[in-house]
Parts: structure tokens; C-alpha cells; sequence
């Protein structure tokens, strides 16, 4: 693109003055070099594939997808690749002043995710999704401060971008829950291991990837088939679950796995798993580390049952392809229409529409929230919030999966 070179180049020396991470050579746990190793090859994942998808796609790729300001989504996406560029670029330093090799081992293959813009949208939003996981879910691995809060402040930026591309969505709720959920390392690598191009060895093994095979979009009440290599000709799938976590809920929604179908109260990112048996799975990362029944998955998905306005009104359904957007919902030009004149001299039916569309869209965010667990009430035991945790194995250790003695301090 041609405006997007200059932007790139320049962003990251101006952003890297203000990192918090400008640390002198010293010793620390060889967990947390880990950590930073899996964070640096996961903000390069990020940072190159923002870039290739600005360096192949034009404004007519991005009006085609429904942008009719395309330099909206442009400027948008150019800002959130030269904040991916300025946390591995951090990150590469930090790893050298520990005296480590800053340079990851893995190269990465996106031609699945670029056919079209449609489908690089899409996949951002897992994308950066993926990221507020990976680093809610690594916090209580790290046992040096500093880090800590250096990896909490990369957490919140990741969750900005996270609401922008639920915007550019068109379809997204901006902010779809009150919390945001936690994977473990091998979880991450669950997702983000079929974008590894080669071998790529982080020293911890990836979950089974799991692929969800239906055609366009899944949306409350699609009835979910999947495909896996964990998942065989010698596996009896009828002993098997389907589990869906949410933001949220502090266990996992159990289903059995041949009637795997996406519940109504189910809006926003959904990490689906595959397990052996119908126990529910901890939404907490330390509790679930205990977890054995664990067969494939995660996948990640997007539930789009609340699309606001805000979104509707940067971008309409534009040409792109159904399967480009499988995991998500756009609207019609005509609604799209509807809702710009609203906003100005709209005539009374133009109002009307937005008005009955917003009305359906509080009326099913009532339904949902009236069927669904009070996992915001603090008075609840079961709350996310709660701190009577457990998973803590004998003499202080706690095993996550994926990594093997980990110190609880």
C-alpha cells in the first residue's frame, strides 16, 4: 500500500522510547525467559501479519469489503501492526540484556488468511484475541515483577485492539463481556500453530489443533462439526464432549460432542474445546491446568448476536465472499443505509428501522442476560473473581499444561 511503508517505518523508533522494559543484564527465573520467548514469536506472528496484509491489499480490497471510508480500516490496522512491530521489537531487547537469543526460530505462512480482506479481518480478530489470552493466561507464570506489569501493560493495548477490530467488524459487540478469558501456552499454540510455516520449536508442546468445518457463519443456535487429528476413525465420538468457554462463566459450557450446538446466550469470543469426557473445564488458567481430558482445541470463534451500531455504520456487507467471513455477520447495504440517514435528515421510516433494530438488539441482550449465569455478582462462590483457587500441586508447584515445574513464587 502506499502510504502504509512510511507509517511502518517510522512508528516503532518514536514508540520503543517509552517501553517499560529498559532493563539492565541480571539474573531472572528461566520461566520467565520462557515467557518472554513465547511472547516475542507470538507479537512477530502478529506484527508480520498485519504487514502482509497492508502490503497486499489496496483501497478498492477494503471498499469491496464493505468500507466505504477505507482509509478508516487502513489507518486502524497501520496503527495496530507498528504497536505489534514496537512490543517484539521491546521484547528482542529485553531477551538480550538477559543474555538470551532474541531471535525466534519460527517463520509463519498467512496465505490462507489473506485471500481477501474479508477474510484478514476475520482472522485479525482471533488474531488479537489470541494475544489478550496468551498474556491473561501467562501472569501467573511470570515471577519477576518488572515483567509482570511490562506484560500487563502490552495486555491492555492488546485488548484495545481487540474492541477496534470487533468494530471493524461491522457485526461485533465492541466490548462483549465484562471479562476477558485465559489460555495456557499450549492452548495458545492450539490456535496459532497452523500459521507456523516449518518447524518451530518453543519448548512446549501445542494442543491438537482444532478446525471447525462449518460453511458460513456460525451464529447462536449453528450446530457445530469439527476436524482434528486427535479426532479419528479409532475415536467413538459419541464419549466425547464439546465445551465452549466464554468470558465470564467460571466453567465451560458441556455438550455432547454430536450435538454441539451454540447456545443463545452465547455472544462475543468463544474458545471451544474437544474433551474425552462432559466435566466442564475451569475458565480459570490455574484451576484448569489439572485438566486431563483435554482432546483437542481450543479453536476460537466469534458469536456476532449483538451488533451495534457503531460498527454497522463503518462498514456494510461491501461484495466480499461468504466463506471469507465465517465467523462473522455483516449486514445489509439497505440496513447499512438506513442507519447513515438516520444520523441526518433521515426521513421517519429511515429512523424507524434503526429504531426497531436497536429495540431487537436490547430485547435479545435482556433475553441473554436474564439466561445467563450471574457470574458479575460478587456474591456469587463461583464467580471468576473469587481468589479461593486451587491447582496448586504438593510442595508449591502449579502444572499447567504445557510447562512443568513452574514455581508458585
Amino acid at each position: 500500500m502506499r502510504f502504509s511503508t512510511t507509517l511502518l517505518l517510522t512508528a516503532v523508533p518514536l514508540a520503543a522510547y517509552a517501553a517499560p522494559l529498559r532493563m539492565t543484564k541480571r539474573q531472572v527465573a528461566a520461566i520467565d525467559v520462557t515467557v518472554l520467548q513465547f511472547a516475542n514469536t507470538l507479537e512477530q506472528l502478529e506484527s508480520q501479519f498485519y504487514a502482509a496484509g497492508l502490503s497486499k491489499f489496496q483501497d478498492s480490497d477494503f471498499e469491496a469489503a464493505g468500507f466505504g471510508v477505507s482509509s478508516v480500516a487502513i489507518q486502524q490496522i497501520t496503527n495496530i501492526q507498528s504497536d505489534e512491530a514496537t512490543h517484539a521489537s521491546v521484547l528482542e531487547e529485553e531477551l538480550t540484556a538477559l543474555g538470551q537469543n532474541p531471535n525466534s526460530t519460527c517463520s509463519f505462512n498467512f496465505d490462507s488468511a489473506l485471500t481477501d480482506v474479508a477474510t484478514m479481518a476475520a482472522t485479525a480478530r482471533v488474531v488479537e484475541n489470541l494475544g489478550v489470552m496468551a498474556y491473561l493466561g501467562a501472569a501467573s507464570l511470570l515471577t519477576d515483577p518488572q515483567l509482570l506489569e511490562a506484560a500487563g501493560s502490552i495486555l491492555t493495548v492488546e485488548a484495545r485492539h481487540q474492541t477496534i477490530l470487533n468494530v471493524l467488524s461491522g457485526s461485533g459487540t465492541a466490548i462483549p463481556s465484562a471479562f476477558d478469558l485465559a489460555l495456557t501456552p499450549s492452548e495458545v499454540l492450539a490456535v496459532a500453530s497452523p500459521f507456523f510455516s516449518g518447524s518451530c520449536d518453543l519448548g512446549i508442546p501445542a494442543n491438537p489443533t482444532l478446525t471447525v468445518t462449518n460453511t458460513g457463519t456460525i451464529s447462536q443456535g449453528t450446530s457445530l462439526t469439527f476436524s482434528s487429528t486427535a479426532i479419528n476413525s479409532s475415536v467413538d465420538t459419541s464419549t466425547l464432549s464439546c465445551q465452549m468457554m466464554i468470558g465470564g462463566n467460571p466453567f465451560s459450557i458441556s455438550l455432547p460432542y454430536n450435538q454441539c450446538v451454540v447456545p443463545n446466550t452465547v455472544n462475543g469470543p468463544v474458545a471451544i474445546y474437544v474433551t474425552s469426557d462432559d466435566n466442564p473445564l475451569q475458565s480459570n488458567v490455574v484451576n484448569r491446568a489439572s485438566a486431563n481430558n483435554i482432546l483437542a482445541g481450543p479453536t476460537v470463534a466469534f458469536i456476532d448476536a449483538q451488533p451495534e451500531t457503531l460498527g454497522q455504520m463503518v462498514r456494510s456487507s461491501g461484495t466480499g465472499t461468504a466463506a471469507a467471513s465465517s465467523s462473522t455477520q455483516t449486514i445489509s447495504p439497505d440496513v447499512a443505509a438506513s442507519i447513515i440517514s438516520a444520523q441526518g435528515t433521515s426521513s421517519a421510516s429511515g429512523a424507524a428501522a434503526t429504531d426497531t433494530s436497536a429495540a431487537s438488539a436490547t430485547d435479545s441482550a435482556s433475553a441473554a442476560a436474564s439466561t445467563s449465569n450471574s457470574v458479575n455478582d460478587s456474591s456469587d462462590p463461583s464467580a471468576p473473581f473469587r481468589d479461593d483457587f486451587t491447582g496448586l500441586a504438593p510442595g508449591g508447584a502449579i502444572n499447567v499444561v504445557g510447562w512443568s515445574n513452574v514455581p508458585s513464587n
